[in-house]
């Protein structure tokens, strides 16, 4: 058992059963919070902690399963290319509410840093908490970040979106599906993606783009906008 433990496929095999057990969950309940990704994290948590298994054991098998999250990404691509008639037409509110969303994101993280008084290596960290994971850690680690706090925001970030877009897309009668999509993406990345993929495709290609250019601009914008920052403040 030791020999399996130290193995990268019990990381892959208790990875998979945890998420399939969300999943089960989830879908017998119906009850938003309780999703998937959040059972399966709480699942693994408690497994490693009730039979003292050390979290480098596990995450010989967890990065195996990190690595794919760009080839995964990549297969975004696909329902976008089918509405890139819809991309073209849409292309300058696509642009600009993207934009908004980069920067309304950076800005909240900084006020409300500075209001409750955290501390500057703490704030740095949930700066990317609303892009995708790899360009979330490489973010982070460039403007003095802790990447595992980053990975965990980025992970909640993305769980709460996906669970109060529906709500949020009712109350306020948001029914364009493009409007849908670029505001799921630009806020919860690869987990609201998942969200707006099961709202339909247009909603789910338009998340994708969103996600994507989301990170490139904030790679691009933060390092910059954080010099701004320290010159202001």
């Amino acid at each position: 058992m030791d020999y399996f433990i130290e193995t990268p496929y019990f990381g892959i095999l208790i990875s998979i059963l945890a998420f399939e057990l969300g999943l089960f969950i989830n879908k017998k309940t119906k009850i938003p919070v309780l999703h998937p990704l959040l059972i399966s994290i709480t699942f693994i948590i408690l497994i490693l902690m009730i039979f003292d298994i050390d979290l480098a054991s596990y995450e010989k098998g967890g990065n195996v399963i990190s690595l794919l999250l760009g080839p995964v990404t990549v297969t975004l691509a696909i329902p976008l290319y089918k509405q890139i008639e819809l991309l073209k037409k849409h292309k300058l509110p696509i642009l600009i509410g993207i934009f908004t969303g980069v920067m309304t994101s950076f800005i909240s993280v900084i006020l409300l840093g500075k209001i409750f008084a955290y501390d500057t290596q703490l704030i740095n960290s949930l700066i990317p908490k609303f892009i995708t994971t790899p360009i979330g850690i490489e973010v982070s680690e460039s403007i003095g970040g802790i990447p595992s706090i980053t990975v965990m925001s980025i992970i909640i970030t993305g769980i709460i979106g996906a669970i109060i877009a529906p709500f949020i897309c009712k109350i306020f009668k948001i029914e364009d599906k493009v409007a849908r999509g670029i505001a799921i993406g630009a806020s919860s990345h690869a987990v609201g993606t998942a969200k707006a993929m099961e709202m339909g495709e247009t909603e789910g290609a338009m998340s994708g783009l969103a996600m994507g250019l989301a990170g490139l601009l904030t790679a691009i914008m933060v390092p910059i906008l954080m010099i701004i920052v320290k010159v202001i403040i």
